[in-house]
């Protein structure tokens, strides 16, 4: 699952949006969500992202900054704790993406990576360019 514009989604505190001003030709203006490109912008979502799924974070559930991943071995199982995350994602005003989400396979591409029933692969993507990769034919190319 992908979270939709992350850190667009958290409200920056008044007493700090002016810190945000900037001037263009019609007037000023300062951001009431956070924007990208603030110092401190990705470690905030993700803190936030880690207070509001601490319960279910490392146990059924898989996040780095806007990328999550609910994992199961059980259909049951799966079904209760993506309710779990639909609610808390609710509760907190945080959307999804759907365009990014995946929903029902048993095999996805996260971080770069394949999570498989096995476990943890390497993408397939990544590495064909090495499997495709022909031989060096001289001394010169193998220099």
């Amino acid at each position: 699952m992908d979270a939709y514009s992350g850190y667009n989604q958290i409200r920056m505190h008044p007493a700090d949006e002016e810190k945000t001003a900037f001037i263009i030709e019609v007037g000023a203006f300062c951001y009431k969500v956070m924007p990208f490109g603030l110092k401190n912008a990705g470690a905030t979502y993700q803190r936030l992202i880690d207070k509001v799924f601490k319960e279910i974070i490392g146990k059924d559930m898989e996040v780095y900054v806007d990328d999550m991943v609910v994992k199961s071995s059980k259909a049951e199982t799966h079904y209760h704790t993506l309710k779990q995350v639909f609610a808390i994602l609710r509760k907190n005003q945080l959307k999804l993406n759907p365009e990014k989400c995946s929903f029902g396979v048993k095999a996805g591409k996260f971080l770069g990576f394949m999570l498989t029933e096995r476990g943890i692969e390497a993408n397939p993507n990544k590495f064909q360019a090495i499997i495709n990769m022909r031989s060096p034919q001289n001394l010169k190319e193998v220099q």
